[in-house]
């Protein structure tokens, strides 16, 4: 079979990208076992600092694969892979980066707000169109809802209406909405390859980490964790190269 998602990887980037733009690169059954294929990889790869996740075509995602799930069962949809993409995403140790030049629709919202940073052209366009073919964007809360101002989750939920990038942004689903998305996303590579690989996993970690019910609790955690990073050999790399006016091993 033709190859739906590709990784390729270069200058610490690996870029996967969604290759499936005769049904708008829906989640199919094949495109699905190919992404988390290709995450794994990536993530396993030391030789992969940041992770681009991309698209042919006209439209990064447009979810589900509703061909694929016309008359089956519950227990034979399809949708029971995506938490493991989902969730293989947003728990990365490598940062992912999502470039969308064109529009994303129900589960593919659902990928754009696991990743990191997301980037898509002005001209995009997002919907959770969930409802209006009766179904419930159920799995792809678990990331979005995070991400979302209560408001416009509850109004973008209920009404399946479309928005822009810009409004995207507002509320939360976008880190920005760029004339020059190569350019922009560039950037954003740019400043994540001056991280340390462990300090980007652990910062990772820490904004997703369950906070304790006290401060003082909290701040006993946090001390103990900040003592280890400064004392690691990151930390100790990154102390010597500051002091050295030069870049540390792993900007190089």
């Amino acid at each position: 079979m033709t190859e739906l998602v590709h990784r390729d990887t270069a200058d610490g980037v690996a870029t996967l990208t969604l290759d499936s733009p005769a049904n708008r690169n829906a989640l199919s059954a094949q495109l699905r076992r190919e992404l988390i294929d290709h995450l794994d990889a990536a993530i396993a790869d030391p030789a992969a600092r940041v992770i681009v996740l991309t698209h042919t075509g006209s439209v990064f995602c447009a979810g589900m694969d509703l061909k694929e799930s016309r008359g089956a069962s519950a227990e034979q949809q399809g949708i029971t892979e995506v938490p493991r993409i989902l969730e293989t995403i947003w728990t990365s140790p490598t940062p992912v980066v999502a470039k969308l030049h064109g529009p994303a629709r129900a589960g593919g919202v659902g990928i754009v707000a696991a990743c990191d940073i997301a980037v898509a052209a002005e001209s995009a366009t997002f919907a959770f169109t969930e409802v209006r073919i009766g179904v419930v964007p159920a799995v792809i809360s678990v990331t979005v809802l995070p991400r979302l101002s209560p408001r416009a989750a509850q109004e973008l939920f209920l009404t399946g209406e479309t928005f822009d990038a810009a409004r995207a942004v507002e509320i939360g689903l976008l880190t920005r909405a760029a004339a020059d998305v190569d350019a922009e996303v560039a950037r954003y590579l740019d400043m994540l390859r001056l991280g340390a690989p462990s300090a980007l996993a652990g910062a990772k970690q820490l904004l997703t980490r369950e906070r304790p019910g006290s401060m003082s609790e909290d701040f006993a955690q946090m001390n103990a964790l900040s003592a280890r990073y400064f004392a690691g050999a990151e930390g100790q790399e990154g102390i010597r190269s500051f002091a050295e006016k030069r870049k540390p091993s792993w900007a190089t």
